[in-house]
């Protein structure tokens, strides 16, 4: 175990609660994304919420509604929501609005190598670089999540039935199918691009290499997977679904294929709702259907830490700053826990 989190060891349970400001919003905390030293919300009721430092976090009316989704676009942030809006929101929060589809739902929008994306029912629509008209990309059912690959070179839609992955090529670009029978939601592909993976319905984890589409299928939750993050430089995927924080290893030419997970963080009779690496670290914080939070090292003998006590609502946010400083967890009844993770001498 690290320095670091030798250090977090010391704490008793409700250190990081005593030290950092706590806010009750009132709406779900629905989606984060860390800017720089800045932790960015998306919440229920419709607004983005700015954190920085100590200072009181700054509040933006993004949507007339919820805010159904969010991406990391440059120094910006994009949104969509059940208003039909397409947003991009600077770090300072001015508001630019990409398009606007009226009744229809913009359900998730993803960013990557000047491309902006958002997806409404069936149909994904691309901004290639500062194209004022975007390329449209129909799919053969409602669309159940976006993600590029880390080059941007390559934007997975999944669905339901499996995943297009369409691949850029000068100004077009073209797909290929992975399919598996079932409804499919988050994607994403590994570090190294080697796999894609996606979180179903029927609470599984499903996955492909993609150099021949060979199928990985990762089952046994007992409830569905909402959260999912890669960890490591030998990358585990690691997810939520179980009593314990369920982890994946992606190592190797065949990744999990027929290898049994790490299971750490185990929260007893709670469920884990949301999970979330520790940058330069093995580790992992969980966070419970009760509202805890705990981090463990991957590692089954490694008692984990107590980040958080129970609030009595699941949690359904965690994000860290990219220098590691802070951390922010949330909640659906929106209550927000923003503190230093360290002591303040560091």
């Amino acid at each position: 175990m690290s320095s670091k989190l030798d250090e977090l060891q010391e704490f008793n349970t409700t250190e990081l609660e005593k030290r950092g400001n706590q806010f009750k919003i009132g709406a779900p905390a629905l989606e984060a994304i860390t800017l720089g030293q800045s932790i960015i919300v998306g919440f229920g009721d419709g607004t983005v919420r700015m954190f920085r430092s100590n200072d009181k976090p700054q509040v933006i009316e993004a949507h007339k509604g919820v805010v159904l989704s969010m991406a990391r676009h440059k120094d910006s942030i994009l949104t969509g929501g059940d208003d039909g809006r397409f947003l991009q929101i600077s770090s300072e929060g001015d508001i630019q609005e990409i398009a606007n589809f009226g009744s229809r739902w913009v359900d998730y929008v993803a960013a990557s190598n000047g491309n902006r994306v958002c997806s409404s029912g069936k149909n994904v629509y691309l901004w290639s670089n500062n194209n004022e008209k975007p390329k449209s990309l129909e799919h053969q059912s409602t669309v159940g999540g976006l993600a590029f690959d880390l080059k941007g070179k390559r934007l997975a839609v999944s669905r339901y039935g499996g995943v297009t992955v369409w691949k850029q090529s000068g100004k077009s670009w073209t797909s290929s199918n992975f399919s598996w029978k079932g409804s499919h939601g988050k994607v994403t592909f590994s570090p190294d691009g080697r796999y894609l993976v996606t979180a179903m319905q029927e609470n599984q984890i499903h996955g492909w290499r993609i150099n021949d589409k060979a199928d990985l299928a990762m089952s046994g939750y007992p409830a569905k997977i909402k959260s999912f993050t890669w960890v490591g430089d030998n990358p585990f995927l690691i997810t939520s679904g179980s009593s314990d924080a369920v982890c994946w290893p992606f190592d190797g030419t065949d990744g999990p294929m027929g290898r049994k997970p790490i299971c750490v963080a185990n929260g007893g009779k709670q469920l884990a709702t949301y999970v979330q690496g520790l940058n330069g670290e093995k580790a992992v914080f969980a966070g419970f259907s009760d509202g805890s939070v705990l981090l463990s090292e991957i590692d089954e003998s490694k008692k984990p830490i107590t980040i958080r006590s129970s609030s009595g609502s699941e949690v359904s946010i965690i994000a860290v700053t990219s220098n590691s400083k802070y951390i922010l967890i949330g909640d659906m009844k929106g209550n927000i826990l923003w503190s230093s993770l360290w002591a303040q001498s560091n």
